[in-house]
C-alpha cells in the first residue's frame, strides 16, 4: 500500500511541478480574471447557505491576504476552523450553527488554494504554514482558543499543535488526512488525483461518490464552488509535504483532542484512531456510521452533537 501511494505521490509532483513552472506566485490559483470571478460568485453563493450573520475580513500577512470570517456571540469562546482541500470555509454550512452557538468563530481560508485568501509569497512550507496562521492569530489576540480542522485542515491543526509554545485550547480532528497514518485506501483516491490533473464533471461526480456516502445531500451550490476549485486550481503541491506525525510529537500534545472519522473513510481506519489512543494523552475517539471523508455533510446531526459536546 505505501508503494502505491508513493507512486501517486510522484505522478502528482511530476504534473505539479510542470504547473508550477508555469504560475506567478502573485496569481497562484486562477489563470485568468473570468475564473476568478467565477469562482469568487460561487463562493459567494455557498456562503450564504451559512444561513446566519456573519462578517468577512481580509488580514494582511507575511505571506498575502488571508480571508477570515467571522459568527457567533462576540463573548463566546474562541474557536478556529480549518476547512479540507479545497474546499474553502464555506463547507462548513451544515456544522456552523451548532458550533457558532457558544462560540466566536474564526473560519480560516487556507492560501494556497482557490478561495478568498491570496498567496503573494512562494508556495509555504510547514513552518510557513504554522507562521501565516500565527500573525492571523496574533491579529485577533486569539488566546485559549479550540479548534477544528476537517483532511488536510485536521493535519494543519496537528501541525499548529505541536509546536510549543502555543495558544491552543481543546482540537477536533475530523477525518484528518495524513495525520496518523498514510492514505488508507490509496487505490479508491486515485479518483480525486484524477480530478485533479484532468478535471470534468463526470470525475468531479466519481470523487464525491468515493468520498461521501450520501453525495445526493450536498448542496447543489456547494458542489459547483467546490467543483470550480478543482477545476481552477493549478497544483495542490502542498499535500505532498503532509506525512504523518511521528510518535514523539503526537505524544507532545497534551490538549483534549476528540478524533471522529467515518466507518466508509478512504483516508482514515480504525488504526488511526488507534494511533490517536495510543499516543495523545488526552484523546476520545469515536466512529461515525454510515460516513466517508465527507462526515460532516454525510452525518452533520451526529458529528455537530459530538463536537460540541465535546468543546462545552
Amino acid at each position: 500500500m505505501l508503494k502505491l501511494y508513493s507512486r501517486l505521490v510522484v505522478i502528482l509532483f511530476l504534473v505539479t511541478s510542470c504547473a508550477s513552472k508555469k504560475v506567478k506566485f502573485e496569481d497562484y490559483v486562477f489563470k485568468t480574471k473570468s475564473e476568478e470571478v467565477n469562482y469568487q460568485t460561487a463562493y459567494d453563493k455557498a456562503l450564504k447557505l451559512w444561513n446566519i450573520p456573519y462578517t468577512e475580513e481580509d488580514v494582511k500577512t507575511s505571506f498575502g491576504t488571508a480571508h477570515v470570517i467571522m459568527t457567533g456571540p462576540k463573548n463566546g469562546k474562541d474557536l478556529v476552523l480549518l476547512h479540507g482541500m479545497d474546499a474553502s470555509s464555506t463547507m462548513w454550512y451544515p456544522n456552523i450553527q451548532a458550533f457558532a452557538k457558544n462560540h466566536r468563530i474564526y473560519a480560516i481560508d487556507f492560501i494556497m488554494e482557490p478561495n478568498k485568501s491570496n498567496l503573494t509569497a512562494k508556495p509555504l512550507s510547514s513552518d510557513d504554514i504554522v507562521a501565516f496562521y500565527n500573525e492571523v492569530f496574533a491579529y485577533y489576540k486569539l488566546k485559549k482558543f479550540d479548534i477544528i480542522g476537517a483532511s488536510r485542515g485536521g493535519w494543519i491543526a496537528t501541525l499548529l499543535a505541536v509546536q510549543k509554545p502555543n495558544s491552543i485550547d481543546k482540537i477536533v480532528l475530523l477525518s484528518p488526512a495524513q495525520t496518523f497514518k498514510f492514505l488508507d485506501k490509496p487505490r479508491k483516491t486515485t479518483s480525486a488525483l484524477m480530478l485533479k490533473l484532468f478535471p470534468s464533471e463526470k470525475k468531479f461526480s466519481k470523487t464525491l461518490n468515493t468520498f461521501s456516502t450520501h453525495p445526493e445531500n450536498i448542496s447543489r451550490i456547494y458542489k459547483r464552488q467546490f467543483y470550480l476549485a478543482n477545476k481552477y486550481a493549478k497544483s495542490n503541491s502542498s499535500m505532498l509535504k503532509m506525512i504523518p506525525f511521528s510518535d514523539k510529537e503526537l505524544e507532545s500534545i497534551q490538549n483534549p483532542v476528540l478524533v471522529l472519522i467515518g466507518d466508509k473513510d478512504v483516508i482514515n481506519s480504525e488504526e488511526s484512531l488507534e494511533r490517536a489512543q495510543k499516543l495523545l494523552s488526552k484523546s476520545e475517539t469515536k466512529i461515525i456510521k454510515d460516513a466517508g471523508h465527507f462526515l460532516t455533510i454525510d452525518q452533520p446531526k451526529i458529528v455537530n452533537d459530538a463536537v460540541t459536546n465535546f468543546l462545552e
